[in-house]
């Protein structure tokens, strides 16, 4: 026995469907003949938290069938041309509104993977093809995820500490980890066994990226110093002097002719590969850096900081273009879209937001999170995000019209 929508109390014969932890139901019939009135509402009951919504979009037309709904989103109707025509009407008016007005669903359209790990994940990242997750944890471990199931592939066990970031090679075949243990670590992807341990007399490392063609290694260390690694032999190449404070992160441009990097000196710093020579360095930011990341045409780089902003800068100038201040907390993590017109953060206020570049306005808020979420990322594709959070959750979040 459910408590009733005050809505849908007068109605029969809506049409409903169960999907993970909700109920979903669509239009209604009020059953008197000589008053007939057919619903365009909809509706959703939470299981789980035993709550009501009612969304503020309605259905193109009224609608009292029975339908049932495939995992990809898609309504059918009874097999009859009325009711397909209605349900291609609906479908029509969903993709349409929830492009224009929704664009991200959450609770609507997620998968997610509790408890994992056994202690708060650091980092989450889409492997190229977008079929594959590698998460870090400071459970000490680093697992792999199939991203249609949610199901664990592989675990990496080696680290004997905080496990704080794990990126996947360009190939895909290469997992590469860093941790408080002092240690760099690859992976064989497939097998799940340790290619090789990096171990030097240096303190934890707090980031690491691969080179776009996969040959290179950046790490961003504690002690205040970048590393960058060849990957066959594991022998450090160069080492970038700049930063006044720890490394929170390191990227590699999409050329890979620069790397930026953040730390808790409050600054960014924009380096040349090639000859280890700071190019620019921006500030802004009224406490340490967490993450910068490259636009995906190298010529924009956005910030994120412990002072809860989102900043975003021209690296030919140097200028700071705009601040984004909506996040109540620090911000953890930041990706760009591939359209490079919309970014996503995360923060410990338990949000997840997506922002519009151009204007600087906020698109869409996920708060479906208990918990700080500290890492983000954005599948290449660009219809699926993924976070991880401080309760051990990993979150993948999809577009319905994907």
């Amino acid at each position: 026995r459910l408590p009733v929508c005050h809505d849908m109390k007068p109605f029969y014969q809506y049409a409903y469907v169960c999907i993970n932890d909700d109920i979903l139901f669509f239009g209604g019939w009020n059953g008197k003949y000589d008053d007939n009135v057919v619903s365009k509402l909809m509706h959703k009951y939470s299981i789980q938290g035993n709550k009501w919504i009612t969304f503020q979009n309605t259905l193109p037309k009224p609608l009292q069938y029975w339908v049932k709904k495939t995992i990809i989103h898609i309504i059918r109707g009874e097999d009859n041309e009325t009711s397909t025509n209605e349900i291609k009407c609906i479908i029509q008016y969903w993709i349409r509104v929830l492009k224009i007005k929704l664009g991200w669903i959450n609770d609507f359209n997620k998968i997610v993977i509790n408890y994992g790990h056994g202690r708060k994940v650091s980092g989450v990242r889409f492997s190229a093809d977008c079929r594959k997750i590698v998460s870090a944890s400071y459970d000490h471990t680093v697992r792999i995820w199939d991203v249609s199931s949610g199901k664990q592939l592989q675990i990496f066990r080696g680290h004997t500490n905080a496990v704080f970031t794990a990126r996947f090679s360009p190939d895909g075949h290469t997992v590469v980890s860093c941790s408080k243990d002092r240690t760099i670590r690859l992976w064989d992807v497939n097998t799940g066994t340790e290619i090789m341990k990096i171990e030097r007399d240096f303190d934890s490392i707090w980031d690491v990226d691969f080179s776009p063609n996969g040959r290179y290694i950046v790490s961003g260390l504690r002690d205040k110093t970048i590393i960058l690694w060849d990957v066959r032999s594991g022998i450090e190449m160069n080492r970038l002097l700049g930063h006044s404070e720890g490394v929170l992160s390191t990227q590699f441009s999409p050329d890979g002719k620069m790397i930026v990097s953040s730390s808790y000196d409050t600054t960014i710093n924009l380096w040349n590969v090639e000859s280890g020579e700071i190019l620019r360095q921006f500030k802004g930011h009224s406490d340490g850096v967490t993450r910068a990341r490259f636009s995906p045409d190298s010529k924009f780089i956005v910030s994120c900081s412990f002072d809860n902003t989102v900043r975003i800068w021209n690296i030919k100038t140097g200028i700071e273009l705009k601040i984004l201040e909506e996040h109540t907390s620090r911000v953890g993590d930041i990706q760009y879209f591939s359209d490079g017109q919309t970014i996503v953060s995360c923060s410990n206020d338990s949000t997840i937001r997506l922002w519009n570049l151009e204007s600087g306005k906020r698109i869409q808020m996920l708060n479906e999170n208990s918990a700080g979420v500290k890492c983000v990322d954005v599948s290449q594709n660009g219809n699926k995000i993924i976070s991880g959070s401080s309760d051990c959750k990993i979150q993948i979040w999809g577009l319905l019209y994907s």
